[in-house]
């Protein structure tokens, strides 16, 4: 028998303070990371720091499906420019708000002790402490995907408009945002069909979802003429495969466990976290098959459905405690309970550390600044390779305050562009043909694909040599010199 308290629809309760509480810790644990920051956190650091009409034109041209993100990190800098901490700081607290509403959620469909059990595993989910982390639109998604789907629960067990219209201005939000999470609108739809929602609640879902559609619209046909900016994601293989598909497994073992009545709780917790979890990732996976658009991170709010489940497993493993304590001695039976839960917060902490590190993210721009700013010297050339490489400059441009980025003939805020215009490939070797230094910050196995990336390693190898290279986190830092003046 359980003992689970019947859901209170209009009232939260303290069940959802410990999830916020241990995101909010985790998430200010190490968030600076040693002052690094990789390729994509710069991009959002350097474009939130432009100018409003700036912002509003590179959109136009490029990277409008995170404008959103941009316009928000835009007002947080313009009211307080803390740096990296300014900059991840909003994707903490987005993350603090997911972690509370999945408690909410939990305790609505299953009870008290499933929702705070759901609220802390999500807190413990290494991808969750990695994107809470990041100066990236991702928390903040995954926070209005799992608020809206409390407020589906919410209108679900009371339609009314104006809990429909709250559905709906979330979720809208959140696709605004990105607008990968309309994936979890469609995971919806599964749960109303699961839950078998009646004819008001498929109404008031279907008239919400229809004007959600009609708001997204106009992102979605801006990004898809902007499609070539993901032409570097390809077709899935087993390696991108693997993660989802054991995700969505032990998430289907847990939905196959009896959940317990809970009085007035629709739809139950399963029909709401198993389409939440697989639905998102498995609709990009086959997408991607005929138009490449996988990346796991588009759809971290998935581990809300997973957490929700193993919440749920948890519960009803906890039910079962006390029947397996009554074999150990009274005085042995709390510290048995300790070393549980110990276990369970303990045991992720050498991944944990490994987040908090330079070494954590694909590549460091910060690291790449220092280096170039420790090989040159006033008067020294700097080039990119490839030409959209230009992040650490933008991120840290004293570093490069005394070189001379000669293939720059436009900068990103002027051309409506993340990393500016470069020169056609004559002018850029006739201006390496002036100068008898060059700091070239590149790939660690640069491929020159462009005419202007040929033409600058061309000319690097006839007329310069190597002197000195410094290899940081993806990037590689290599001081030419023309032969024979290394020193």
């Amino acid at each position: 028998m359980t003992t689970n308290e019947p859901p209170t629809p209009d009232r939260v309760r303290p069940v959802v303070l410990p999830p916020a509480l241990l995101i909010l810790l985790l998430g200010l644990w190490g968030i600076g990371r040693g002052g690094s920051i990789w390729r994509d956190e710069a991009v959002s650091y350097q474009v939130a720091h432009r100018s409003l009409p700036e912002i509003w034109r590179m959109l136009h041209e490029i990277d409008a499906v995170h404008g959103l993100h941009y316009l928000l990190l835009h007002t947080v800098f313009r009211c307080w420019d803390g740096g990296l901490l300014a900059l991840r700081l909003p994707s903490v607290l987005a993350m603090v708000l997911a972690a509370a509403a999945l408690a909410e959620i939990g305790r609505r469909l299953a009870g008290p002790r499933a929702g705070l059990l759901a609220g802390l595993v999500f807190a413990l989910v290494p991808a969750v402490q990695q994107y809470a982390q990041e100066g990236r639109s991702y928390a903040s998604v995954c926070a209005a995907v799992v608020v809206g789907s409390l407020l589906l629960v919410r209108a679900w067990q009371r339609p009314r408009a104006s809990a429909w219209a709250a559905y709906g201005a979330v979720m809208l939000l959140g696709a605004l945002l990105h607008e990968f999470a309309v994936l979890a609108v469609a995971g919806h739809a599964v749960t109303l069909w699961w839950g078998r929602a009646g004819r008001r609640v498929w109404r008031g879902w279907a008239v919400t979802t229809a004007l959600v559609l009609v708001g997204l619209l106009p992102l979605v046909l801006i990004s898809r003429a902007q499609a070539d900016q993901v032409a570097w994601i390809r077709t899935p293989d087993w390696s991108d495969l693997w993660a989802p598909a054991l995700t969505g497994a032990v998430g289907a073992l847990c939905a196959c466990l009896r959940q317990p009545a809970v009085p007035g709780a629709v739809p139950r917790l399963r029909a709401l976290a198993l389409p939440l979890l697989v639905l998102p990732p498995a609709v990009l996976i086959l997408v991607s098959y005929l138009d490449p658009l996988y990346v796991d991170r588009y759809v971290v709010f998935s581990y809300a459905g997973l957490a929700l489940l193993l919440g749920l497993a948890l519960d009803r493993g906890w039910a079962r405690l006390p029947r397996a304590l009554a074999r150990w001695p009274t005085a042995g039976r709390p510290v048995v309970a300790a070393f549980a839960l110990a276990a369970l917060v303990l045991a992720p902490l050498p991944l944990e550390r490994g987040l908090r590190t330079p070494q954590s993210r694909p590549n460091d721009v910060a690291a790449a600044a220092r280096a170039a700013r420790d090989l040159g010297r006033p008067g020294d050339a700097v080039l990119f390779v490839p030409g959209s490489r230009r992040e650490a400059a933008l991120y840290d441009p004293a570093a490069f305050a005394d070189l001379t980025d000669i293939a720059l003939v436009r900068s990103g805020a002027d051309s409506g562009t993340i990393n500016g215009v470069e020169a056609a490939p004559e002018r850029i070797r006739a201006a390496l043909a002036t100068v008898h230094r060059v700091v070239l910050v590149t790939d660690p196995r640069p491929r020159g694909a462009s005419a202007r990336d040929r033409a600058k390693l061309a000319v690097l190898a006839a007329r310069f040599k190597p002197c000195r290279s410094t290899a940081v986190r993806g990037i590689t830092v290599t001081l030419y010199a023309v032969r024979g003046s290394c020193d």
